[in-house]
């Protein structure tokens, strides 16, 4: 779980976070957990040629987060093909209890070569350092 604390511009004029920061959150825990592996994504595109493009998304908007809400924010790869990724992700208010789930959902992201933007496989090296147990 990665820590995300809710600013200003992260709201609406009610001080509610606007429903497409979530998926802003979500891409910070997704870089996080790669960072994790010692995956930096300039290092992907620098020695490998590849980026990770989000193909899909499927969110549940279940509670409003706030400003100044502190949250943590999960990536979880439910699967690993040769070409992408699909993750489960979750939102919940640091130190809730119990922890009540925001905003959940799944996002897949794919492999694509960086100069023609068309899917590629994961980078053999890169592939071993994600894969999972399906």
């Amino acid at each position: 779980m990665w820590p995300v604390r809710v600013y200003y511009e992260d709201t609406d004029s009610g001080g509610v976070v606007y429903y497409a920061n979530y998926l802003k959150f979500m891409e910070r825990a997704r870089t996080e957990w790669l960072r994790e592996r010692g995956l930096e994504q300039d290092r992907l595109l620098e020695e490998f040629g590849v980026i990770f493009a989000v193909t899909s998304v499927n969110l549940n908007y279940r509670a409003p987060a706030r400003f100044n809400d502190a949250l943590l924010v999960s990536a979880e790869p439910r699967k690993v093909g040769r070409a992408s990724l699909v993750f489960s992700q979750q939102i919940v208010r640091d130190g809730a209890q119990p922890s009540a789930v925001l905003c959940d959902g799944e996002i897949k992201v794919a492999c694509l070569d960086h100069r023609s933007l068309r899917p590629r496989p994961i980078p053999d090296p890169v592939y071993a350092e994600i894969h999972c147990e399906d």
